[in-house]
C-alpha cells in the first residue's frame, strides 16, 4: 500500500493528465497518462483505473479520518476483481 502522500500525488497527476489529454495532440501526454494509470493500478492492487481511483478515494478518506481522530480505523480488505 503506498503512503497516502504518494497515493494522493498519483491521483492528482493522473487527473491533470486526463484533463489535458484531449487538449494536446502529442503522443507524450498519452504515454504519461498510461504510465500513471499503470502505476495507480499496481500501487492499489487493482486492474482498472476506475477501480484504482475508487480504492484510492476510500484509502485517502480513511487516512484523513484517522488523522482527524488520532485512532486508526479498521481496515477493510478488498481484493482486486
Amino acid at each position: 500500500m503506498p503512503h497516502p502522500v504518494i497515493l494522493r500525488d498519483l491521483v492528482k497527476q493522473y487527473e491533470v493528465f486526463r484533463d489535458r489529454e484531449s487538449e494536446r495532440s502529442s503522443h507524450e501526454p498519452r504515454r504519461q497518462s498510461a504510465d500513471l494509470s499503470c502505476t495507480l493500478c499496481v500501487s492499489t492492487g487493482t486492474r482498472t483505473v476506475e477501480a484504482a481511483l475508487a480504492f484510492a478515494a476510500r484509502q485517502l478518506d480513511a487516512d484523513l479520518a484517522e488523522a482527524a481522530h488520532g485512532q486508526p480505523l479498521p481496515a477493510v480488505l478488498q481484493l482486486a476483481s
